[in-house]
């Protein structure tokens, strides 16, 4: 899956769009960084990886979001999601940080 600058223009419409309807106005999101995550992980494990890594990052963001104690925006909770999730694609679907633990990490 490779972005065009045609397909990011249109993707950032349909992203102002949804957040519109969705009314999340106030979250701002690299779309850039979302796609190459999906990518990653689809690259990662399989193809459909992409869709559900995207989706478990929005969920653990919105949890974080709306539980934080520290401040955080929804911006920098999703960047954060967005981290976890990118350092676990590295490993693929087996080894990484999950088969020692994630105690330490705060997930």
């Amino acid at each position: 899956m490779s972005v065009h600058d045609d397909d990011t223009l249109d993707l950032d419409q349909w992203s102002q769009r949804l957040t519109q309807a969705l009314q999340i106005l106030d979250l701002k999101v690299d779309t850039r960084e979302i796609l190459e995550l999906a990518e990653r992980a689809s690259g990662a494990v399989a193809p459909e990886a992409g869709a559900l890594t995207t989706f478990y990052v929005g969920y653990a963001a919105a949890l974080d979001a709306a539980g934080s104690r520290t401040g955080r925006t929804p911006d920098q909770a999703v960047r954060d999601a967005a981290g976890t999730a990118r350092r676990l694609a590295e490993d693929g679907a087996h080894g990484g940080q999950d088969s020692i633990g994630w105690a330490a990490t705060g997930q």
